[in-house]
């Protein structure tokens, strides 16, 4: 008991007992009626009373004595530290261990006193001095706190992925006829950005002064200043994200910004919130959570409250970029670009989900839920579109050449390109088909949501299948329009046969294949071989009628003025045929290859069977063209450049 009042001052209860029994005793040794004895006892033992009283009393002064001095020591101690302006934590081990004795000192002396009954105004002086002193401390160790997570913050390193290279990409004009061959790059383009990139932590702050850290919060939140605790490390981290996002090239948009924006601006910036969005949640995110976990580990949910503090501003600034793609207009050459977003977002979900796991973060993962949710409803919207688009282009004249269309050109390079994309249209266009039960994006169940993104699809027959292919049918319908802007029946067989073989070649050459199937193939090259087939006999039957041998009919011989104006007939409708479809196009070499010789063989052949039996008859002055020159003049068509027979000998 002796050594508990050397350490702590009397209590007020030991008093007023004391008080109480020096009462009792004196009111009794006034009584007459005790004996000596008795009186005896009771004088000693109010001389013990009053001894102790004493005692007590001396105590007192003497504790309040050491409270004094202890609070002075401990004062100067931390003011003495106070007048350096270098950080404590940079200056040694020795400095460090030295501070946090002294705050530790005055954290004990300030709850002794708080815990004391103070009732002199020397006591509660001394308690206002060990808050000034302890704040004063708090101050610097929030300085601290805050000076090592900037100075120890590890570099950004951005060549982790490629963020640049999207600049250097050629950028669509936003027109419908503008998507040609060279768009298919976009494809190699999304796969060199790997969509499982492998989930690791990085060092956002030097290993080595984690410890430091939490041994500065623990200080601080023992002295009941964690409110200052979390807010300067908010503070810190959240310009570090800000720094973040500025490295990725995120700039602070407003989402009336963003619906301004031109589309090649826009697309670009599209690509860069792509690429932003995989680095920033995993593994920027994650190592944020890391680290704050790290720091606060011992104070139970303070990590998550000062992660989603942390992170919710930058995360409300890539959120609020999607929303504004998600409300803009439903044109076809965003699709491929939504899918991208979609797609990213998608990825993490998981992730997003973990790092705001605790009810504090609910507000950003379910903002996140409905962005991906709105982007679901967009990417469905704008494929519709997109069929809209191809049905109602039209055309007021003929295309030149009856070459390849640029819309054919278009629609089968964007169908190439949505092939990437299939499981995710797969799963998007059945929802919306209602082939199944919406499990996507249900109004009352995210839980769903996520078992859906990560289905696994399967079938020959895909709800992507069906729809590229509808899409292809909606093509072909319009380009059987397009074919009758022209007059020339030979013309139209040649138009519809250069389109649908490039459509055919599209889906055989690429991973289009897998998703059309081979059957589709066969059709579309049956088509195509009917146009050419329907392309000769609309440009040479009525040519290669002149040819004929009819020396055998009922009529009898042919006159040799007749055979000789026949073959005048072939020579000026074989000028004709030469001088218009030298400036008809076929882009592929070998589909032109094979008309080419395909035409060489039935035109030739019936010439030189036609001149070798009438030669007698016609007279050699009348044959202008031997068969090899005839050949070579039909080598000159398709090439899409027009040229005119000019024949020295001709007459």
């Amino acid at each position: 008991m002796g050594d508990y009042k050397s350490m702590a001052p009397p209590l007020e209860g030991e008093e007023n007992l004391i008080a109480a029994v020096e009462h009792i005793v004196k009111a009794l040794g006034s009584n007459k009626n005790f004996t000596k004895d008795v009186k005896k006892i009771l004088a000693d033992l109010g001389s013990q009373l009053s001894s102790m009283a004493t005692s007590e009393d001396n105590m007192v002064e003497g504790k309040k004595s050491g409270i004094e001095e202890q609070l002075s020591v401990v004062e100067e101690k931390i003011l003495s530290l106070e007048s350096d302006d270098s950080m404590i934590w940079d200056s040694g081990p020795d400095e460090v261990v030295e501070y946090v004795a002294a705050v530790d000192e005055a954290l004990k002396l300030t709850q002794r006193l708080e815990s004391q009954c103070l009732s002199s105004q020397e006591e509660k002086d001394w308690l206002r001095r060990a808050h000034d002193v302890l704040q004063m401390a708090m101050q610097r160790l929030e300085d601290e706190f805050k000076h090592m997570l900037v100075q120890h913050r590890q570099p950004f390193e951005p060549e982790l992925v490629s963020f640049r290279s999207c600049e250097d990409d050629a950028l669509e004009d936003g027109s419908i006829v503008s998507f040609g061959d060279e768009s298919v790059e976009e494809s190699a383009l999304r796969d060199s950005i790997s969509r499982n990139s492998e989930e690791f932590i990085i060092d956002l702050v030097h290993p080595d002064v984690i410890s430091d850290l939490k041994c500065i919060a623990n200080l601080m939140f023992r002295s009941n200043y964690d409110h200052e605790c979390c807010q300067a490390y908010v503070l810190v981290r959240k310009d570090a994200l800000d720094e973040c996002l500025l490295n990725l090239e995120i700039d602070k948009l407003s989402i009336e910004d963003v619906l301004k924006m031109e589309w090649n601006t826009l697309n670009s910036k599209i690509k860069r919130w792509v690429r932003a969005l995989k680095f920033f949640i995993r593994p920027y995110l994650a190592s944020e959570k890391w680290l704050c976990d790290q720091t606060f580990a011992e104070h139970g949910s303070v990590n998550s409250v000062c992660f989603v503090e942390t992170a919710k501003t930058p995360m409300l600034q890539l959120l609020n970029f999607a929303e504004a793609i998600s409300i803009g207009p439903h044109q076809p050459e965003r699709l491929v670009r939504v899918l991208d977003m979609y797609e990213v977002l998608a990825d993490h979900l998981q992730d997003i989900n973990a790092l705001f796991s605790d009810e504090i973060g609910c507000s950003i993962r379910i903002e996140y839920h409905e962005v991906l949710k709105r982007l679901a409803d967009i990417v469905r919207a704008t494929f519709l579109e997109f069929e809209n688009a191809i049905a109602t282009n039209t055309s007021t004249s003929p295309f030149a050449g009856g070459g390849i269309h640029h819309l054919t050109r278009y629609v089968m390079n964007y169908i190439r390109l949505l092939a990437d994309y299939n499981e995710t249209l797969n799963l998007l266009i059945k929802n919306q088909d209602g082939a199944a039960a919406n499990p996507l994006f249900p109004d009352t169940s995210l839980a769903t949501e996520e078992e859906s993104i990560t289905k696994d699809f399967s079938g020959s027959r895909s709800q992507t299948a069906v729809h590229l292919q509808s899409l292809t049918s909606v093509l072909e319908a319009n380009l059987d329009e397009k074919s009758k802007l022209y007059r020339d029946a030979s013309l139209q067989h040649f138009f519809l046969m250069n389109n649908i073989h490039y459509m055919a070649q599209k889906v055989k050459n690429s991973e289009l294949r897998l998703i059309f199937g081979d059957k589709w193939i066969r059709k579309h090259n049956w088509k195509f071989q009917q146009h050419a087939m329907n392309y000769e006999r609309a440009t040479w039957s009525s040519i290669l009628s002149l040819l004929k041998d009819e020396s055998n009919s009922s009529t009898g011989s042919i006159s040799r003025t007749l055979l000789r104006e026949r073959l005048r007939s072939f020579y000026a409708a074989f000028d004709e045929v030469y001088k218009t479809q030298t400036a008809w196009l076929i882009p592929d070499s070998q589909l032109r290859e094979d008309l080419r010789i395909s035409t060489s063989l039935k035109v030739v052949q019936a010439y030189r069977t036609f001149v070798g039996r009438q030669m007698h008859h016609i007279g050699e002055k009348h044959v202008r063209y031997n068969a090899e020159e005839l050949q070579d003049y039909l080598l000159d068509l398709f090439e899409g450049s027009q040229k005119s027979l000019h024949n020295p000998n001709r007459r």
